[in-house]
């Protein structure tokens, strides 16, 4: 089939919406012939790797906005602007390749958010929306605890949702699509109620199968000291703070122990005054941003990752976690409750600041002292990953999809 794949994120070796972007068209050219529509931005790096690794079924188009590239660093709106504009833009290119190529079917991959518009879905084409994600949100009890920064950003996505619900192309890309991908439950719920007919739950995370063979490599930690580590951007609903504070109630009971935290961004002050007045800056270390493949190698130095994100569509560190034998301590919500089971990891249920951070100490506690425990756990995320969030397993699903979809439109259009 000829297949035009929107992926405004889509870039190699990366994590979150790049990696998504890129596995996607990757795995869809294993079956089919490919248009990947893409943000200019990205093609150095694109073409970087298609001259180490060619995709002979892959047709990269590069669209880009030069005159709006301020657009996007004035901060979120900004960056709403930018994409809404380039969609429009990107339905101009798709509807021109549409007249040329005459495409069996459009799939939106990246931005993975039910709340905003896929243009491209007014192809006259079968259409394929996501995995996507947004419908997850932070509990209101956890709230207070935000700087103001934090509440604002909260607000302002709370009514950007809000706003996205109403806009009539949102509407119509749910109305539009033969099939939609959900990444978490929450996320499930809104687009039926936006006029989604079809509906399934699939984790945008994956690995590619070298990743998980490369991961899977590393030996289980036997050494001490017992070690925690969070990777992600220092943002408030990233749940660091409650990361901090359960463990230094864990590290009053356990002094030897240490905790990393890996990334940087607007609340990296914040977690180091809070890691002070805690008493624990000295077993706290703060790696700033590093490349992914030395994100990747610490993970391997530490026992547990720790991700208490409040709302998470699509956390792919989890599954590198899994993929390297950690076991995952995160809270009971969105993306990472999916992905984690009981065998895999522990998951904190939220009700409030103060019995999730008691709750993080315990469940610190009960890994600390058992290392057989992190081990099967460990096993077990091993073969969760390989069975569940390996690419090319997930290129399979996509492929049956494709067809079912346009066997289907096949069937209503009859002979």
């Amino acid at each position: 089939m000829k297949v035009l794949v929107s992926a405004f994120a889509c870039e190699p070796g990366q994590g979150g919406e790049l990696c998504a972007g890129w596995n996607c068209a990757r795995q869809a050219a294993r079956f089919h012939e490919v248009w990947v529509l893409t943000w200019g931005i990205q093609r150095p790096a694109v073409e970087r790797e298609l001259s180490v690794h060619p995709l002979p079924n892959a047709h990269f188009v590069y669209l880009d906005l030069p005159r709006l590239r301020g657009v996007w660093g004035l901060g979120w709106l900004g960056k709403q602007i930018f994409y809404y504009v380039w969609q429009i833009a990107a339905y101009l290119v798709g509807r021109r390749l549409h007249r040329q190529e005459n495409f069996d079917l459009v799939h939106h991959v990246t931005f993975g958010c039910y709340w905003r518009p896929s243009f491209l879905a007014l192809l006259p084409a079968p259409f394929m929306w996501g995995p996507v994600g947004g419908g997850e949100s932070a509990p209101r009890a956890f709230w207070p605890s935000f700087s103001l920064r934090g509440k604002i950003l909260e607000l302002q996505r709370d009514l950007g949702r809000k706003m996205g619900e109403w806009d009539p192309f949102v509407r119509h890309t749910a109305r539009k699509a033969r099939l939609g991908l959900a990444t978490t439950e929450e996320t499930a719920a809104r687009m039926r109620k936006l006029g989604c007919r079809e509906v399934s739950v699939l984790s945008q995370a994956g690995l590619p199968g070298d990743e998980i063979a490369q991961l899977g490599s590393f030996r289980f930690r036997q050494s001490n000291p017992f070690r925690l580590v969070s990777i992600g951007r220092l943002l408030h609903w990233k749940g660091f703070e409650l990361g901090l504070r359960g463990f230094a109630r864990f590290q009053s009971r356990f002094p030897s122990t240490e905790y990393w935290i890996i990334g940087d961004g607007p609340e990296r002050k914040r977690l180091h005054k809070l890691a002070q007045r805690l008493g624990v800056a000295g077993s706290v270390t703060f790696w700033g941003l590093i490349s992914r493949r030395q994100a990747l190698e610490k993970l391997t130095e530490c026992d547990v990752l720790l991700h208490p994100s409040l709302h998470d569509s699509n956390p792919l560190v989890c599954a590198e976690a899994m993929a390297a034998g950690r076991p995952v301590l995160c809270l009971d919500l969105g993306g990472p409750a999916l992905q984690v089971t009981e065998e895999t990891g522990i998951k904190v249920p939220p009700s409030t600041p103060d019995q999730v951070v008691a709750d993080l100490a315990s469940a610190m506690v009960r890994l600390a002292t058992d290392p057989i425990l992190r081990e099967a756990m460990g096993r077990a995320s091993q073969r969760r990953v390989e069975e569940h969030f390996d690419w090319d397993r997930k290129g399979e699903f996509l492929a049956r999809a494709y067809a079912d979809i346009v066997r289907e439109g096949c069937a209503q259009q009859g002979p």
